[in-house]
Parts: structure tokens; sequence; C-alpha cells
């Protein structure tokens, strides 16, 4: 069993760490919110202030944290994994970060003999605790292989799709296309009450015929048809991950109306949702209140 450091202890990293626990790994973590730190405490999961003392301990570190530029600041900044350096020590980041960020650190890791893999995931804070999360995964073969063991404990499915960087570039255009999907599901969801169709029965159709989605299949009937909106990710994540979706492809240079059109409903929803909201709550800009 390996020992694993996980650095960010929130939500996500918080379940990830008790999985990886009840797999038989020892678990090391550490968090910036005190209160963080101290809930993973009392669930037997030895806490340390800093990332110092699990570069020291750890055979791999899995970064669960906010944004790109926290992940930069972990890595490489002051304080951070650079500079506790110990030659074969793996990076895995969970979080949903800007590729290019990943690129820059996998290689100034790697001038220090490290190795940095990008595995964001799908599934929510359940799924992190039930380990039925799937991964999208970015790295070199043998860096991919040797943490398969892990990443197994702690997730139901992995796809490697390509080398540092395109595991992130896969998640953000996952979670753009969920962003999209639920605008486009609520305005279905507007046509068919305008119509005077029921919308449970508009969603079991949906979900018999091609216009399904993840959207329709999960979110509206888990999330938001029954006003739970309790999914445990909220506006202000999302509204980042389409932030990151708008930078990639400005990047690239493209010309993408649609993709367009859903940043701009979703950076102008700020008006009227709370970051703090459920992200599923997006359906008002099309529904009004639920």
């Amino acid at each position: 069993m390996a020992v694993v450091g996980v650095v960010g202890l929130g939500n996500m990293g918080r379940g990830m760490a008790l999985s990886l626990l009840r797999a038989g790994h020892e678990v090391l973590g550490t968090d910036a919110s005190e209160k963080a730190r101290s809930t993973l405490a009392s669930e037997g999961i030895p806490i340390f202030e800093s990332v110092g003392p699990l570069c020291a301990r750890a055979d791999l570190l899995i970064l669960s944290l906010p944004t790109a530029e926290i992940v930069d600041a972990v890595v490489a900044g002051e304080g951070g994994i650079i500079a506790h350096a110990r030659p074969g020590l793996r990076v895995v980041d969970t979080s949903t970060s800007h590729p290019e960020t990943t690129r820059r650190l996998a290689a100034a890791l790697a001038a220090h003999g490290m190795s940095m893999i990008d595995a964001p995931v799908s599934g929510g804070p359940k799924g992190a605790i039930t380990a039925t999360m799937t991964m999208v995964i970015g790295g070199a073969d043998a860096d991919v292989a040797a943490v398969e063991p892990v990443l197994a404990d702690m997730s139901a499915k992995r796809v490697h799709v390509g080398s540092v960087g395109a595991g992130h570039v896969c998640k953000i255009i996952n979670n753009l296309l969920c962003a999209a999907h639920l605008l486009t599901a609520a305005e279905a969801m507007r046509i068919a009450r305008a119509a005077e169709v029921d919308p449970a029965g508009l969603l079991e159709g949906l979900n018999a015929g091609s216009g399904r989605s993840g959207v329709t299949q999960v979110n509206l009937p888990t999330w938001v048809l029954n006003g739970a909106f309790d999914s445990g990710f909220t506006m202000k994540l999302m509204r980042k991950d389409v932030r990151l979706a708008s930078q990639l492809i400005g990047e690239l240079a493209l010309d993408l109306p649609i993709a367009e059109e859903a940043a701009r409903i979703w950076s102008e929803s700020a008006a009227s949702i709370g970051d703090g909201e459920d992200f599923n709550r997006i359906v008002e800009t099309q529904l009004g209140k639920m």
C-alpha cells in the first residue's frame, strides 16, 4: 500500500482521502483551512499544516484544489512542492485546471526529478466518498501505470486520454458541455411547460430518445425537479470552469458561437444567482425561481 498525501481537504479531497484510507493506504493530509484540517483529523487521518512534511513522507501527492492559480502556488510557490523536491515523487492533480499551467508545472517538476499526472474527476462529493468517480487522465504512460493502483482505489473508471495536460483539456470540454446542456435542457422544459406537457413525462420521453444527456438523465431528476439543488458543486466552481473553457477557446483562436453564448449566460447569472448556490440553479435563468 502506498503512502498518499492529499493536498486540499474540501468536499472532494476529503472523500478521496477517506476512500484511500478504507482501501488500506497510509493517508496524510493538509489544507489551508483549519476547519478542513480538523475535520479530517477527527476521522483518523494525520494532518499537517503545510505541504513540506507530505513531500518528505509520501510516495505520491493527490491535489484537490479549486483553481489553477492555487495549484500553481502549491506546486511552484514559496514553500511548495518544488521547494521540498524529492526525486521520484509523483503528483496527481485532480483539480479542474488550465492545461498550459499543468504542462508548465509538469516541466518544472520534471527538472527536479518528479512527475505530474493530471486526472480531473467527475462524480461530485458522493463519487469521491464512495470511490465511484470517473477520471480523465493526462500523463506519460509509465507515470500513469505507476499510479494506476492508487487511482483505482479512489475511482470507478479511468480514461487515459493523452499526455500531460490532455486530462484537463478533456475535463474543461466536459464541463462546458454540462454547462450548455443545463441551459438547453431548461429551455426544453420551458417549451414543455408552455405546451402543457408534464416535465417528468418530458424527461422520460427524452431519455428514451436521442436528445438525452447526463443533464436529463441525472441532473434534472436528481437535483432540479425535486427542488433539492444539493449536488455539492457550486455556481462559483462552474462559472470558473466555463471561464477556463472560454480561455482555452480564445487561445486556440476558435470561433464557437454556442459556447460563447453559454459563457455569456453563465457569467451574467452572477447578478441573480449567488456563487454559493448549487450549479444546477442555472436553469432558473430560463425557467424562473424553482
